[in-house]
C-alpha cells in the first residue's frame, strides 16, 4: 500500500495529527512488515502496562496480561508473524487502514486518551474471512516535543455494552467457567444475550450440484466451514456470532485434524459445541450445524 493513501483526519491540528499518525499509519506499516523497530520509540518504556479484555464484556474477566513493554512486545511479533505468514486475497495493510477508526482524542495538557476501533474484514486466499472487531483504549503522554503510549486497555468488543442498557446481542464465557485439558477449540459454557437466531441446517463438503468434495478430513472440513460461512451470511451473520455448533464425524480418530482445522475459522469465545461420531451419507467425513445470534 503506497504510504500517500493514509489520510490524517487531523490535517490543521498537530498533537492529533502525530497521534493519528502514530497509532494508525506507523502501527500498521510496521506490523505488516513485523518491524518492531520502526515503533519501539512511540512507547514509554517506565511503568508500561496493558490490559487484555479478551473481546469479552465483562471487565472482570479482563487481565493485565502485559505487565511491561517487553511482554507486549513479544505478543505483537508473535500476532505480527501470524498475520504476515497468512495467504490473504486482500491487500493487508489496505484492509487494517480500512478497518480502522481513530476519530477521538481527548487531550489534557500533556496527557491523551485515544479510542481507536476495528470494524471490518479481511479475505483470505481459501475465500474465508477474518473479522476485524475490537477496540483499544491508549493513555499517551507528551514526552518533549512526541507523543508517546504510556498503556492500553485493548482488545474489548466493540461495540461495548453486553447485558447491559442494550440490546445489543452477543457471546460472553461467564467468569469461573471451566474445562478439562484435553478439550478442544470450544468454550465450556457461553451466555447469549437475547437477540435474532439464525440457524443452519448441517452443512457438509457438497457443491451445488450436489457432488462430495475432498477425500480427506482436512480439505472436507474446510469445505463444509465455507458452505457454513454462505449460509450463515444469508442470514445476515457471520462465523464470530455462532454460538452453537454440532459437528458429526464418521470417525472420532479424525476428531484431532478436524480441530486443526476449525479452531482457525473462530475467534474467542469460541462457540460451545458437540462431537459425536455417526454414519453420514456418500463418502462424507463431516458434517456440520449452527446456531448463531443476529446483532
Amino acid at each position: 500500500m503506497d504510504k500517500s493513501n493514509y489520510k490524517n483526519p487531523f490535517p490543521k491540528d498537530k498533537d492529533r495529527q502525530q497521534i493519528w499518525e502514530m497509532l494508525v499509519e506507523r502501527d500498521i506499516i510496521a506490523f505488516c512488515k513485523e518491524d518492531w523497530e520502526m515503533v519501539s520509540n512511540d512507547f514509554i518504556e517506565r511503568n508500561f502496562m496493558g490490559v487484555d479484555a479478551r473481546n469479552l464484556h465483562n471487565p472482570d474477566s479482563w487481565r493485565m496480561n502485559f505487565s511491561d513493554l517487553e511482554e507486549y512486545k513479544t505478543v505483537w511479533l508473535e500476532q505480527a508473524a501470524l498475520f504476515v505468514q497468512t495467504e490473504w486475497a486482500d491487500d493487508p495493510e489496505q484492509a487494517l487502514y480500512e478497518a480502522t477508526t481513530l476519530r477521538d482524542i481527548d487531550i489534557k495538557g500533556k496527557s491523551a486518551l485515544v479510542h481507536k476501533k476495528f470494524d471490518g474484514y479481511i479475505t483470505k486466499k481459501d475465500g474465508t474471512k477474518d473479522r476485524l472487531n475490537w477496540q483499544t483504549l491508549y493513555c499517551c503522554r507528551k514526552v518533549g516535543s512526541r507523543w508517546k503510549i504510556a498503556g492500553f486497555t485493548g482488545y474489548m468488543p466493540h461495540p461495548m455494552g453486553f447485558g447491559a442498557e442494550t440490546n445489543t446481542p452477543g457471546k460472553q464465557i461467564p467468569e469461573g467457567a471451566s474445562q478439562h485439558v484435553t478439550a478442544g477449540p470450544y468454550s465450556p459454557v457461553l451466555q447469549v444475550t437475547p437477540g435474532q437466531i439464525v440457524v443452519i441446517s448441517g452443512q457438509a463438503a457438497i457443491d451445488n450440484s450436489g457432488k462430495v468434495i475432498g477425500d480427506t478430513i482436512e480439505e472436507q472440513a474446510h469445505l463444509t466451514l465455507q458452505n457454513c460461512q454462505k449460509q450463515l451470511q444469508t442470514g445476515g451473520v457471520d462465523l464470530n456470532d455462532v454460538f452453537k455448533v454440532n459437528v458429526y464425524l464418521t470417525d472420532l480418530d479424525n476428531w484431532p485434524r478436524f480441530n486443526e482445522v476449525y479452531k482457525t475459522y473462530f475467534k474467542d469465545p469460541k462457540p460451545v459445541r458437540t462431537a459425536v461420531q455417526t454414519p453420514l451419507l456418500f463418502t462424507l467425513l463431516v458434517e456440520i450445524e449452527m446456531w448463531a445470534v443476529k446483532k
